[in-house]
């Protein structure tokens, strides 16, 4: 793997001079929390690839040619950090990336954070969400989260391979380890 991992107190000390960070991890695993975090603290514009990219009003799909060109568009900004991981799109991000964070909590975790998002949103539309899309949550979704780590992990790690830069990547297994960053960051800056 090309990415160089890196442990909390590094990557505590690499988040500050990051220009561009994806966070990255399956859903419900804080991605967006943390992104929004350090979107804030360092003033980096943040880009929630499902309401910036993938969809549109009503949960409609953007289509393949429009996400690529949304994605092309923000990638090129200076300064950023992104939530989602789409296996698909990131090797286009990961051209423009200084830093991946990769959340990767058990998932139970993640099913937690999916539930506790739904009931919190129930009706409405989440702020990381394009609008008109309220919260939803079904079968197939739940089954995409149990599934996550045996499905999408190795695509994931097969395009951080394939990247050919050098990138941290820093690797947190709980909602512990997302605080503790945070923590850290805030000791520091």
């Amino acid at each position: 793997m090309v990415s160089r991992p890196v442990d909390l107190a590094e990557g505590a000390r690499l988040v500050p001079n990051a220009e561009r960070i994806l966070v990255i991890g399956c859903s419900g695993s804080g991605k967006s929390t943390l992104a929004r975090a350090l979107a804030e603290r360092f003033q980096l514009h943040y880009i929630s690839m499902d309401r910036d990219v993938f969809w549109l009003p009503g949960w409609q799909q953007r289509p393949r040619e429009g996400a690529n060109r949304r994605i092309a568009e923000l990638v090129a900004l200076a300064r950023w950090v992104t939530d989602g991981t789409s296996p698909r799109t990131l090797p286009e991000r990961l051209a423009r990336a200084d830093l991946v964070i990769w959340l990767r909590p058990p998932r139970r975790v993640s099913l937690c954070g999916v539930v506790t998002r739904w009931f919190r949103y129930a009706g409405r539309t989440r702020p990381e969400m394009a609008e008109g899309c309220p919260e939803r949550v079904d079968l197939e979704f739940l089954r995409y989260i149990w599934q996550f780590e045996r499905n999408e992990t190795p695509k994931i790690i097969e395009k951080l391979a394939a990247e050919r830069r050098e990138i941290p990547l820093l690797v947190l297994k709980s909602h512990g380890d997302s605080r503790g960053l945070l923590a850290n960051l805030d000791r520091r800056h």
